[in-house]
């Protein structure tokens, strides 16, 4: 591997372009390519409902553009700061993440919103600390995997105090709770822990330990229980814990190869419950039909395809993980998501990123893919 520009103005922040190595243009084109497709839907998705509830079809698309337009800033200012300052500041930065998990608990501090305690804000503003945990948690992760990595191998020295990180996260997001985020969380870092040379039979021990764990989880939870009964059979609760999915199911059916066109999903009409937020590819599927659905997972996959590539020629080894962590993050959601509006797996309340509506998400992927861009400056693409 390569050791970092040893240029001092490349480690710092810079906005002067003759100072930065080029841009990698298919992935930017990517993420600008879902970005406007996400924003075109929320308005699509949304507009019935903004009507009905604020009495402006535009509401949630005007909150998208908002949450867009800084998300975009922070990725373009982020892309520019070197990716070895994030190594000095990982300590740090996770130590807030979990100060800002523990406040979220805090009645008083943390609204509750779906059932579970997960924002901190004042009036319209709040944040998901568990959005910027995952994060947090890559970056420290890379750090710690990076420096640790002749260890990673052994079960005590390596590979345990990794889990136990990984696990302690999880676990304060599981007080919440907020099941589907923790997966996304922990499948990122099992990927990343694996790739940096992880022994395969320490995984399977752990792939037994957390089946057994996931199963408590769902068993000790009532509500997750008829999750996965209406995941089996959503016919057996059509207006209860099944409703989603059969309105989804609903929604992607008609759409067919060319959709209904946009604008015209019936869905949205108050059947989809909140279709512009974990269900917004259910009317993007019902409005530009399998065609439509297709080209949003390509854009996907070149994302994907990027981020591989990125962080297999990436310098050195910290910065070949947090590549990776991020690639994986995004990727990891997309998956979940996309699974759950089709039927393959139970509802996870997972947002789709870049197409969902919802300030902490949109801000914290264009803030990741940020650092990803600023890695693909040094990779040898």
């Amino acid at each position: 591997m390569r050791t970092p520009n040893s240029n001092p103005r490349k480690w710092g922040f810079s906005l002067r372009k003759s100072n930065l190595p080029k841009t990698d243009w298919l992935l930017l084109s990517s993420i600008g390519g879902l970005l406007t497709i996400g924003i075109i839907m929320v308005y699509s998705a949304s507009a019935i409902w903004a009507e009905y509830k604020f009495g402006d079809g535009f509401f949630f698309a005007k909150r998208q553009l908002l949450f867009a337009g800084v998300g975009l800033g922070a990725m373009l200012i982020i892309s520019r700061v070197h990716y070895e300052n994030w190594r000095k500041y990982a300590k740090i930065l996770l130590l807030i993440c979990f100060i800002l998990l523990i406040a979220v608990l805090i009645p008083g501090i943390g609204m509750v919103r779906g059932g579970a305690r997960s924002w901190i804000g004042v009036g319209a503003f709040s944040i998901q600390p568990s959005e910027f945990t995952k994060l947090g948690l890559i970056i420290y992760l890379a750090v710690y995997l990076s420096a640790k990595q002749k260890y990673i191998t052994s079960l005590k020295e390596g590979f345990l105090p990794s889990l136990l990180l990984v696990f302690t996260a999880f676990g304060m997001i599981m007080l919440q709770p907020d099941l589907g985020t923790g997966v996304v969380l922990v499948l990122t870092c099992m990927v990343m822990i694996l790739v940096s040379g992880a022994r395969i039979t320490h995984f399977v021990g752990l792939g037994i330990l957390g089946l057994a764990a996931f199963a408590a989880l769902i068993l000790s939870a009532p509500y997750r229980i008829q999750r996965i009964t209406a995941f089996l059979d959503p016919w057996q609760d059509p207006l209860g814990e099944g409703f989603q999915i059969i309105q989804s199911l609903y929604a992607i059916g008609p759409g067919g190869l060319m959709g209904l066109g946009l604008g015209n999903s019936l869905q949205k009409f108050f059947y989809l419950p909140e279709p512009q937020t974990d269900f917004i590819f259910a009317i993007l599927a019902e409005e530009l039909g399998f065609i439509g659905g297709a080209g949003v997972m390509l854009l996907f996959l070149l994302f994907l395809w990027r981020g591989i590539q990125v962080a297999l020629r990436a310098p050195d080894g910290f910065s070949s993980l947090l590549a990776l962590g991020i690639t994986g993050m995004i990727a990891i959601q997309c998956m979940i998501n996309i699974s759950v509006v089709i039927g393959l797996i139970p509802v996870t309340g997972i947002t789709l990123p870049f197409l969902s509506y919802g300030g902490s998400s949109l801000t914290l992927t264009l803030s990741s893919v940020g650092i990803l861009l600023n890695v693909s400056r040094y990779s040898r693409l």
